[in-house]
């Protein structure tokens, strides 16, 4: 009994209390809201490093233009060669007879025109002197001209079949090395198949696969420091010279050509090679869609002013999109903090406070 009176009095007492202090409906704090944020500027670029690969600037795949059986190959992979220099051989005996047999059909051909020549002289004589008719002289000239169109066409058999003995032979069209050997001695080849590969010594690119958001950061013309995984003190640079319109269909990435100027011999083809971007004052600024107000018209970004801890809202021009990123073309300079998440809860000259990571 006395358990419930202490029970009751103490429930009568926080109903009292509760009646006399008032609940807020907000919880009002003083503390500047932190924000996820990033500076515009060179060091998003430099940061950045891949892995890529010293490929050939310059590739050409080497067959025979006629069909035969490949009776020699003379070089292996890796070999160097100079231009004009023979690589491999078909078997000329095939062509060999079919030169031989255009040589006896010139001789044929030079025969029966000789023969006509005779009888259009003798025609022409007979003619003049009314003992032959009109008729008996154009049938000998149309024997003339025929014949003289057979010495053409067998001259033409004998220079095709000698252009194909000349075919038989793969020379090498430039100076380089072979990355390529497909096919050996005694293979059947036909016209065109790939039986080497030609890479020229003289240009040679650096090839990386690179994600959207990357290429985002980059454009053509961009300069890297390129260092060779296996020793990195041998550097050089190279320039970014295009990038590979189709993206890889597992990855998704595309691949960048970047053209090594001066390279050292050290930088053979398929070395392994790291890279990084160098800043030129004219670094292409990109942030993520998401950080874009409006995007499909009046596109705009909050930046941070630190001097007085606040946001400002900032109209921006949008370029090309790169996956989930968006190239700014005008509103935007180097260096300034721009607001990458929770956009649509700020409101102009809105106190924050420090910038934390993603």
């Amino acid at each position: 009994m006395k358990r419930l009176f202490m029970l009751l009095a103490l429930m009568s007492g926080q109903s009292a209390f509760a009646e006399s202090a008032p609940v807020s409906a907000e919880i009002v704090s003083d503390v500047p809201r932190p924000v996820i944020s990033r500076r515009v500027g060179a060091d998003a670029v430099q940061q950045a490093t891949y892995i890529g690969t010293v490929a050939a600037g310059n590739e050409v795949s080497l067959g025979f233009p006629i069909s035969g059986t490949m009776v020699e190959r003379r070089v292996d992979l890796g070999a160097l060669v100079a231009k004009g220099d023979v690589l491999a051989l078909l078997d000329p005996k095939d062509l060999q007879a079919e030169e031989r047999s255009s040589q006896a059909g010139v001789l044929v051909a030079e025969t029966n025109l000789g023969a006509a020549q005779e009888a259009w002289n003798r025609a022409v004589e007979l003619a003049e002197r009314g003992v032959d008719s009109a008729t008996r002289q154009e049938d000998a000239q149309r024997a003339l001209v025929a014949a003289q169109a057979g010495v053409e066409q067998a001259q033409a058999n004998l220079a095709s079949a000698q252009d194909k003995l000349d075919l038989a032979e793969l020379r090498a069209p430039q100076d380089g090395v072979i990355t390529g050997a497909y096919e050996d001695a005694g293979t059947l080849v036909s016209p065109g198949l790939e039986v080497l590969r030609l890479a020229n010594t003289d240009r040679r690119e650096i090839v990386v696969d690179i994600s959207e958001q990357g290429l985002a950061e980059l454009e053509i013309g961009t300069v890297f420091v390129v260092a060779l995984v296996s020793n990195p003190r041998l550097t050089t640079s190279a320039r970014l010279a295009r990038i590979d319109p189709v993206a890889e269909s597992l990855t998704r990435n595309r691949r960048a050509h970047l053209l090594l100027s001066d390279p050292p011999p050290g930088f053979r083809f398929g070395a392994l090679v790291q890279i990084r971007a160098v800043s030129d004052g004219a670094t292409v600024v990109s942030l993520p869609i998401s950080a874009v107000l409006n995007p499909e018209g009046d596109a705009a970004v909050w930046l941070v002013d630190r001097d007085q801890n606040v946001v400002n809202l900032r109209h921006i021009t949008l370029g090309l999109n790169f996956g989930d990123h968006v190239r700014v073309t005008t509103g935007i300079e180097l260096g300034d903090e721009v607001v990458l998440r929770g956009i649509h809860s700020l409101h102009e000259g809105q106190t924050i406070g420090r910038s934390v990571s993603q």
